[in-house]
């Protein structure tokens, strides 16, 4: 049974799956542990890695006084993927999951492969609905409010059909330190990531169960629209835990996003390939591949995919006007080599010698004239070459 010292507590956590896979870091809800995810990981580990923790004062993992935070529960799922060496990860959070997971994905974007919200939001309830939440808990337990809680996390034929499988579930709840247990209510009462959504900038997938009354659908719904290229999807008869009452559903969504997301960046290099060889030429491509080593191998992956997958690819500009632009910034600069590299390029982009030479006048105004003098001479040189070449 795993448990690491992380952020000055112990967390209890496990692993499944199949190394070399992407790699899935699941968060629960208020009141529940990692067994929620046990159906999901069954139909998920034999294709992804798989890495589920009890949050601080829920399930094995340690209880410290309340209240807690939203900084202080992602200070801990951070703590835990440094520990295991885990740099970039699908966070899949459910409820304050969610939340939690929202707050990695617009904090640390570098880290985020995609992101998977299962009935959340970036703002749940009300101050005065989690204050007196936490006072009815204070005051009676959590066996004073486990019955109207259970009713919420599922949906009306799960509820109807499997009785046993609820009152375990209400039994877990109500083993929940009511430390942790106010803790993480008030984190979801302090929480408002509303205008961190524009932040969040991995492909999204949102999910809500149809029955889910904590945070029905429209909220959920709402949630994704805040996000650059968030994806809704509803799982129908699911309450607010369809992990458990829907798990097959929740699985062939959750595979099917992270497919797509991982072949994204497979389908930006092949594109960028594809730009850098019209725009740089064959040759000087296959000379470049041909000198890549491991020390570089990543950076040319990702100047391929961002530089030319990208930038390049877009079609807001023409190959044309990139080009002159680009010669403009880098004559700015001071890369010499780049300079003659993109001059060279212009015979590919359409970019003219006139184009070239009026582009360095701008440089000239706005970078300084030393700057256009000394990329004039690099233009001069590289175009003449270029004219002998072509009259050989």
């Amino acid at each position: 049974m795993p448990f690491h010292s992380v952020n000055g507590i112990v967390l209890h956590y496990r692993m499944h799956g199949t190394p070399g896979r992407p790699r899935l870091v699941f968060l629960n809800s208020l009141g529940s542990d990692l067994r929620i995810w046990d159906a999901v990981a069954e139909r998920l580990r034999a294709s992804h890695e798989l890495l589920f923790y009890d949050l601080r004062g829920h399930g094995l993992s340690e209880a410290t006084p309340a209240p807690y935070s939203i900084e202080r529960h992602l200070a801990d799922l951070c703590g835990l993927l440094d520990a295991l060496g885990w740099t970039r990860v699908v966070p899949v959070g459910l409820s304050v999951g969610g939340l939690i997971a929202q707050a990695f994905a617009a904090r640390h974007p570098e880290r985020v492969e995609a992101l998977v919200l299962m009935d959340t939001a970036a703002r749940i309830g009300t101050r005065e609905s989690w204050n007196d939440r936490i006072a009815a808990v204070e005051g009676g337990g959590l066996g004073a409010i486990g019955g109207a809680i259970v009713e919420r996390w599922f949906g009306a034929a799960f509820r109807s059909s499997e009785p046993a499988t609820v009152a375990g579930w209400r039994t877990m709840l109500e083993r929940t330190s009511v430390a942790g247990y106010v803790g993480t209510c008030a984190a979801l009462r302090d929480a408002d990531l509303t205008p961190e959504l524009p932040a969040i900038r991995a492909p999204t997938l949102v999910i809500a169960g149809s029955e889910d009354l904590s945070t029905p659908p429209d909220l959920v719904r709402r949630t994704a629209e805040g996000i650059v290229g968030g994806r809704f999807a509803e799982i129908a008869g699911a309450g607010h835990l369809p992990c458990i009452d829907r798990p097959t559903e929740v699985a062939e969504l959750v595979a099917a996003h992270v497919a797509g997301a991982m072949a994204a960046p497979a389908a930006r290099y092949d594109a960028g390939m594809a730009v850098r060889r019209e725009v740089l030429g064959e040759a000087h491509v296959e000379r470049a591949g041909a000198a890549i080593t491991d020390f570089d191998r990543a950076f040319q992956r990702f100047i391929t995919e961002g530089a030319w997958g990208t930038v390049w690819s877009g079609d807001h500009f023409t190959r044309r006007e990139r080009s002159i632009v680009t010669i403009a910034l880098l004559a700015a600069l001071g890369q010499d080599e780049e300079v003659a590299m993109h001059v060279r390029a212009t015979v590919r982009t359409g970019a003219s010698p006139a184009d070239i030479a009026e582009a360095l006048m701008h440089v000239a105004v706005y970078a300084g004239v030393p700057a256009a003098n000394h990329a004039i001479k690099i233009a001069k040189a590289t175009l003449a070459q270029m004219k002998g070449e072509a009259a050989r």
